[in-house]
Protein backbone atom coordinates (compact mmCIF):
# COMPACT_ATOMS: atom_id res chain seq x y z
CA UNK A 1 0.00 0.00 0.00
CA UNK A 2 2.90 2.51 0.68
CA UNK A 3 3.60 2.55 -3.10
CA UNK A 4 0.55 3.52 -4.27
CA UNK A 5 0.78 6.27 -1.87
CA UNK A 6 3.94 7.20 -3.03
CA UNK A 7 2.52 7.17 -6.37
CA UNK A 8 -0.50 8.85 -5.88
CA UNK A 9 0.27 11.65 -3.40
CA UNK A 10 -1.98 10.71 -1.26
CA UNK A 11 -2.37 9.65 2.54
CA UNK A 12 -5.15 7.36 3.10
CA UNK A 13 -7.58 8.86 5.79
CA UNK A 14 -7.90 7.15 9.33
CA UNK A 15 -10.21 8.73 10.94
CA UNK A 16 -13.84 6.91 10.68
CA UNK A 17 -15.80 6.82 7.68
CA UNK A 18 -19.09 8.81 7.57
CA UNK A 19 -22.19 7.62 5.86
CA UNK A 20 -24.61 10.42 6.17
CA UNK A 21 -23.69 12.24 3.21
CA UNK A 22 -24.22 8.38 1.37
CA UNK A 23 -27.53 8.03 2.92
CA UNK A 24 -28.71 11.40 1.54
CA UNK A 25 -27.58 10.68 -1.46
CA UNK A 26 -29.34 7.28 -1.88
CA UNK A 27 -32.54 8.75 -0.08
CA UNK A 28 -32.77 11.16 -2.85
CA UNK A 29 -32.53 8.63 -5.86
CA UNK A 30 -34.72 6.00 -3.97
CA UNK A 31 -37.56 8.37 -3.15
CA UNK A 32 -38.50 9.85 -6.01
CA UNK A 33 -38.35 7.10 -8.89
CA UNK A 34 -38.42 3.34 -9.75
CA UNK A 35 -34.93 2.98 -8.35
CA UNK A 36 -35.76 0.91 -5.96
CA UNK A 37 -38.42 -1.69 -7.76
CA UNK A 38 -34.78 -2.79 -9.12
CA UNK A 39 -34.27 -5.02 -6.39
CA UNK A 40 -36.63 -7.73 -8.28
CA UNK A 41 -33.89 -7.93 -11.16
CA UNK A 42 -30.77 -9.92 -10.83
CA UNK A 43 -27.56 -8.95 -11.48
CA UNK A 44 -24.53 -11.15 -10.89
CA UNK A 45 -24.83 -14.83 -9.29
CA UNK A 46 -27.71 -14.08 -6.68
CA UNK A 47 -27.15 -10.14 -6.27
CA UNK A 48 -30.21 -8.32 -6.86
CA UNK A 49 -29.85 -4.85 -9.65
CA UNK A 50 -30.25 -2.80 -6.60
CA UNK A 51 -27.80 -4.15 -4.01
CA UNK A 52 -25.11 -4.48 -7.09
CA UNK A 53 -25.90 -0.60 -7.65
CA UNK A 54 -25.94 0.14 -4.43
CA UNK A 55 -22.50 -1.34 -3.87
CA UNK A 56 -20.98 0.16 -6.22
CA UNK A 57 -22.01 3.50 -5.50
CA UNK A 58 -20.99 3.01 -2.07
CA UNK A 59 -17.37 1.62 -2.66
CA UNK A 60 -16.85 4.44 -5.15
CA UNK A 61 -17.17 6.96 -2.78
CA UNK A 62 -15.59 5.48 0.31
CA UNK A 63 -12.50 4.81 -2.40
CA UNK A 64 -12.60 8.31 -3.46
CA UNK A 65 -13.03 9.73 0.15
CA UNK A 66 -10.36 7.00 1.75
CA UNK A 67 -7.70 8.55 -0.55
CA UNK A 68 -8.38 12.26 -0.57
CA UNK A 69 -9.55 12.23 -4.35
CA UNK A 70 -11.07 15.62 -5.22
CA UNK A 71 -14.41 13.77 -7.02
CA UNK A 72 -17.70 15.34 -7.37
CA UNK A 73 -19.65 13.23 -4.59
CA UNK A 74 -23.47 13.95 -5.04
CA UNK A 75 -22.66 13.04 -9.00
CA UNK A 76 -20.32 10.50 -7.99
CA UNK A 77 -22.99 8.58 -5.95
CA UNK A 78 -25.92 9.74 -8.35
CA UNK A 79 -24.54 8.52 -11.14
CA UNK A 80 -23.36 5.04 -9.60
CA UNK A 81 -26.72 4.41 -8.40
CA UNK A 82 -28.37 4.82 -11.83
CA UNK A 83 -25.85 2.95 -13.53
CA UNK A 84 -27.32 -0.13 -14.28
CA UNK A 85 -31.04 1.67 -13.98
CA UNK A 86 -32.21 -0.33 -17.22
CA UNK A 87 -35.16 -2.26 -15.77
CA UNK A 88 -35.28 -5.59 -16.82
CA UNK A 89 -34.26 -9.21 -16.04
CA UNK A 90 -31.49 -9.10 -18.75
CA UNK A 91 -30.95 -13.03 -18.14
CA UNK A 92 -34.30 -13.69 -20.32
CA UNK A 93 -32.73 -13.55 -23.55
CA UNK A 94 -35.93 -14.06 -25.38
CA UNK A 95 -36.95 -10.83 -24.79
CA UNK A 96 -34.29 -9.11 -27.00
CA UNK A 97 -31.80 -8.79 -24.47
CA UNK A 98 -29.17 -10.68 -25.54
CA UNK A 99 -25.97 -7.99 -26.14
CA UNK A 100 -27.15 -6.82 -22.76
CA UNK A 101 -23.50 -6.15 -21.89
CA UNK A 102 -23.19 -3.49 -24.27
CA UNK A 103 -26.27 -2.03 -24.71
CA UNK A 104 -27.65 -2.12 -21.25
CA UNK A 105 -25.77 1.36 -20.54
CA UNK A 106 -27.82 3.40 -22.98
CA UNK A 107 -30.84 1.80 -21.84
CA UNK A 108 -30.23 2.71 -18.76
CA UNK A 109 -28.96 5.95 -19.23
CA UNK A 110 -32.70 6.66 -21.02
CA UNK A 111 -34.65 5.45 -17.92
CA UNK A 112 -32.71 7.83 -15.51
CA UNK A 113 -33.20 10.48 -17.98
CA UNK A 114 -36.88 9.82 -18.03
CA UNK A 115 -36.45 10.27 -13.76
CA UNK A 116 -34.21 12.52 -12.84
CA UNK A 117 -32.28 15.77 -14.05
CA UNK A 118 -28.59 14.29 -14.64
CA UNK A 119 -25.41 16.31 -14.78
CA UNK A 120 -22.83 15.86 -17.78
CA UNK A 121 -20.91 14.12 -15.49
CA UNK A 122 -23.98 11.56 -14.47
CA UNK A 123 -24.91 11.04 -17.91
CA UNK A 124 -20.85 10.57 -18.61
CA UNK A 125 -20.56 7.95 -15.21
CA UNK A 126 -24.21 6.08 -16.69
CA UNK A 127 -23.20 5.93 -20.38
CA UNK A 128 -19.45 4.78 -20.01
CA UNK A 129 -19.64 2.40 -17.16
CA UNK A 130 -19.42 -0.42 -19.31
CA UNK A 131 -15.69 0.30 -20.76
CA UNK A 132 -14.24 -1.09 -23.00
CA UNK A 133 -17.16 -3.14 -24.36
CA UNK A 134 -18.51 0.40 -25.23
CA UNK A 135 -16.14 2.14 -27.39
CA UNK A 136 -15.19 5.48 -25.67
CA UNK A 137 -13.89 5.52 -22.34
CA UNK A 138 -15.14 7.69 -19.72
CA UNK A 139 -13.79 11.21 -19.43
CA UNK A 140 -13.77 12.22 -16.28
CA UNK A 141 -12.63 10.93 -12.58
CA UNK A 142 -16.31 9.61 -11.98
CA UNK A 143 -16.64 7.66 -14.38
CA UNK A 144 -13.81 6.02 -14.40
CA UNK A 145 -13.82 5.19 -10.75
CA UNK A 146 -17.40 4.20 -11.10
CA UNK A 147 -16.27 1.78 -14.48
CA UNK A 148 -13.40 0.44 -12.39
CA UNK A 149 -15.46 -0.21 -9.08
CA UNK A 150 -17.91 -1.80 -11.01
CA UNK A 151 -16.15 -4.39 -12.56
CA UNK A 152 -14.29 -5.07 -8.86
CA UNK A 153 -17.62 -5.51 -7.71
CA UNK A 154 -18.87 -7.40 -10.48
CA UNK A 155 -16.55 -10.44 -10.21
CA UNK A 156 -16.90 -10.24 -6.43
CA UNK A 157 -20.41 -10.59 -6.64
CA UNK A 158 -19.88 -13.93 -8.93
CA UNK A 159 -17.95 -15.38 -7.10
CA UNK A 160 -19.36 -14.77 -3.43
CA UNK A 161 -22.92 -16.76 -2.52
CA UNK A 162 -24.03 -13.84 -0.12
CA UNK A 163 -21.82 -10.61 -0.89
CA UNK A 164 -22.71 -7.39 1.43
CA UNK A 165 -23.54 -8.28 4.55
CA UNK A 166 -22.79 -4.43 5.84
CA UNK A 167 -24.29 -3.22 2.96
CA UNK A 168 -27.44 -5.05 3.35
CA UNK A 169 -27.97 -4.01 7.07
CA UNK A 170 -26.64 -0.46 6.11
CA UNK A 171 -29.11 0.49 4.01
CA UNK A 172 -30.20 -1.71 2.11
CA UNK A 173 -33.19 -2.79 4.54
CA UNK A 174 -33.81 1.00 5.63
CA UNK A 175 -34.83 1.99 2.15
CA UNK A 176 -38.49 2.20 1.43
CA UNK A 177 -39.60 -0.50 -1.00
CA UNK A 178 -42.49 -0.92 -3.23
CA UNK A 179 -42.04 -4.69 -2.60
CA UNK A 180 -40.97 -6.46 0.98
CA UNK A 181 -37.64 -7.91 0.64
CA UNK A 182 -39.17 -11.07 2.18
CA UNK A 183 -36.85 -13.69 0.13
CA UNK A 184 -33.96 -11.06 -0.95
CA UNK A 185 -30.84 -13.45 0.38
CA UNK A 186 -32.64 -16.18 -1.03
CA UNK A 187 -30.74 -17.94 -4.33
CA UNK A 188 -32.52 -17.53 -6.81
Amino acid sequence: MNWFRRLCGVTPRKIVFKNKEFKKYLADVASCSTFRTTHQYVQHGNTSVLLHSIAVAYYSYYLSWYFHLNFRERELVRGALLHDYFLYDWHNSGEGHTFHAFTHARDAFVNAQKEFELSRIEREVIKKHMFPLTPVPPLCREGLMVCLVDKGCSLYETFKQNPYPMLRKKFLFSLPLAEPLDDFSSDR
